[in-house]
């Protein structure tokens, strides 16, 4: 483990800086450096006590933190609030537990007050600076006034002399986002200077593994081998996680009795709230038997069937990602291409009902409905102090309730491109935060994208022409939509690094040909005689010649896809044999015999016996 960033940022300009404004990781826990003689020693602390202990080992002769709403205090050596109060001539406002409770002024007042001083090197700690107004964006007038005095205390810089050596007074302000300060205050102050917490990293919670999975239930009973395998699962799993969550983990461990052999199940739990994992359920047998449940609902796509079967083998195998160093990343991601009415949305329903058990598992957006500007936040949720904050974004909230599922973005080229970023960070992480602060996982989840890019081209005098049709083999249409795809990422879209993360996962669909809508037919045929005796209790017999008749308005209708063909039963099948029952009478138990399918006047007529 190395010291962190922030801290030697802090240790470089601590003699030349006045104030410092520190935001992101805040709340967290911390591994503080102390040198023994036998090495780095690393304790995990508050912020709060972090700085204290880093600013005494300075040399600092007063370290007082300060909130609004409990004033100065010190809790780790109340007797340097009795210096800051000599200091500040706040002596009488001292209370019996050691704090001095100001109205707001006040306090700005008192600070300017101590970082003027010569005498003793001070250090003002503010908490919780992101709560001192309601935005920073319009301040009132007693909350511009203490800002002002804390910029003017920031231009002044005092040093004291201490043991041969000059240190400076310096006040720090610990925020969640710098922009919750009043943006005049730090943007071009040469004193002030902006640091950056980071959430741990993987060496940070390498030592984390290293130190304490060996308390975790069962590790006592693991080889050295085993214990390692556990450690790196551990690592990987926990990308994104605070400290403080590293060791809330442990106490989940323990209270749940979950052997540390099946930490994933544990982080799973502290995630998404469920110790078991669905994929775990899935039985080895329908897996065998998918190829036959996908081709009973989605005809004429032998070669996108291929392809999806393997990701969905390699998603139930957890071999997801296993090229890569991070286990976090997305289940699977798909992209779905080629003509309208083709099974894509249809596809990823029947993957979502194999896995999950039910279409429902399917989570789709319609990506027509994110082409502004501020889609983003829609998805996403807006951030703090927008309208809709409370509420979230649609995806995130989606993703939170239903962690293990299917999630489509239907017709992706029509989101805005500032929706583009968000992808590549599901992609490459497998986890979002959303407006509100909270992370949202999607490694649990298959992502498929569908677009209907590549069908057409626009010429060079900008009119849209057909880039593929129904007398070219899939073979030629396939590569013709993926270069179509990967022109539009690169040239038009300006972003090649999404086909970086969705790889080699392109499947390509279809046209529906003859023999598909055939069977489309024959499916929409049987569906519509097995409902009208379930639901009416009559009997449906349609003859060859009715759907001879079917077959060939179909058939002059598959430019369109299965939607032309289901447009087609909608219109020469289902209405007129609506009609036909109710005119007549239709009662149950009685068959209605299709002999002929005409068309008078426009109006289709069913001929029956």
């Amino acid at each position: 483990m190395k010291i962190e960033k922030w801290h030697q940022e802090l240790d470089r300009f601590l003699d030349i800086k006045t104030a410092f404004l520190i935001e992101g990781d805040i709340y967290d826990l911390h591994a503080y450096p102390t040198r023994m003689e036998d090495g780095m020693r690393w304790d995990m602390l508050s912020l709060e006590n972090y700085l204290y202990r880093y600013f005494i080992e300075k040399g600092y002769g007063s370290v007082v933190f300060y909130n609004h709403i409990d004033g100065f205090y010190n809790l780790f050596s109340p007797t340097d609030v009795d210096r800051f109060a000599e200091l500040s001539g706040q002596q009488k406002n001292v209370t019996a537990d050691k704090k001095i409770n100001l109205t707001f002024g006040q306090a700005a007042d008192a600070i300017r007050l101590v970082m003027d001083n010569r005498e003793t090197p001070v250090i003002v700690v503010m908490m919780l600076a992101s709560r001192y107004v309601l935005s920073a964006d319009n301040v009132s007038e007693n909350e511009r006034d203490f800002y002002t005095k804390l910029m003017m205390a920031s231009l002044k810089k005092i040093q004291v002399k201490k043991n041969d050596k000059f240190m400076t007074n310096v006040f720090l302000l610990l925020c969640e986002k710098a922009n919750d300060i009043p943006v005049w205050f730090y943007l071009n102050n040469p004193f002030v200077k902006n640091l950056t917490i980071q959430k741990p990293g993987k060496d940070v919670r390498t030592q984390f593994a290293d130190t304490q999975l060996q308390y975790f239930p069962g590790a006592e009973q693991l080889t050295e081998k085993e214990l390692y395998d556990c450690k790196e699962t551990f690592v990987a799993l926990t990308d994104g996680f605070q400290n403080v969550e590293l060791n809330a983990l442990k106490i989940l461990c323990k209270n749940e009795n979950i052997d540390i052999t099946n930490i994933a199940d544990a982080i799973n739990l502290y995630k998404y709230g469920i110790k078991e994992n669905p994929w775990n359920d899935i039985p080895a047998e329908k897996i065998a038997r998918a190829e036959e449940f996908i081709k009973n609902r989605i005809k004429g796509q032998d070669h996108a069937v291929v392809q999806v079967l393997d990701i969905i083998k390699r998603a139930v195998s957890d071999m997801s990602g296993i090229q890569h160093s991070g286990k976090g990343k997305p289940k699977g991601i798909l992209f779905f291409a080629g003509p309208t009415g083709t099974g894509k949305t249809e596809m990823a329903k029947t993957v979502a009902n194999l896995l999950f058990g039910e279409d429902n598992s399917c989570i789709r957006f319609d990506m027509s409905e994110y082409q502004q500007g501020h889609s983003d936040q829609k998805l996403l949720g807006a951030p703090p102090g927008y309208v809709g904050y409370e509420s979230g974004g649609q995806l995130t909230k989606a993703v939170k309730e239903k962690p293990f599922s299917i999630i489509l973005f239907d017709e992706i080229e029509k989101a805005h491109p500032s929706i583009f970023d968000k992808f590549l960070q599901i992609l490459e992480d497998g986890r979002m935060t959303d407006g509100k602060g909270e992370t949202v996982y999607f490694s649990e989840s298959i992502i498929i994208f569908t677009s209907n890019l590549g069908i057409y081209e626009t010429d060079d005098y900008g009119n849209r022409q057909l880039n593929v049709s129904l007398d070219m083999s899939y073979e030629d249409m396939s590569k013709k939509i993926i270069a179509s795809i990967r022109n539009y990422f690169k040239l038009q879209l300006g972003r090649p690094e999404i086909l970086n993360r969705i790889g080699e996962n392109f499947v390509v669909f279809d046209f529906i040909r003859e023999d598909s809508a055939l069977q489309i037919l024959s499916k929409h045929i049987k569906t519509i005689t097995e409902n009208v005796k379930e639901t009416k209790g009559v009997e449906l017999e349609c003859s060859d010649a009715a759907v001879e008749y079917l077959k060939k308005k179909s058939f002059g209708n598959l430019e369109n896809g299965g939607r032309g063909i289901g447009n087609v039963i909608e219109k020469y099948l289902i209405n007129p044999l609506a009609r036909y029952l109710f005119d007549h009478q239709i009662q149950p138990g009685m068959v209605v015999k299709i002999q002929n399918i005409v068309e008078n006047d426009k109006v289709v007529v069913l001929e029956c016996g």
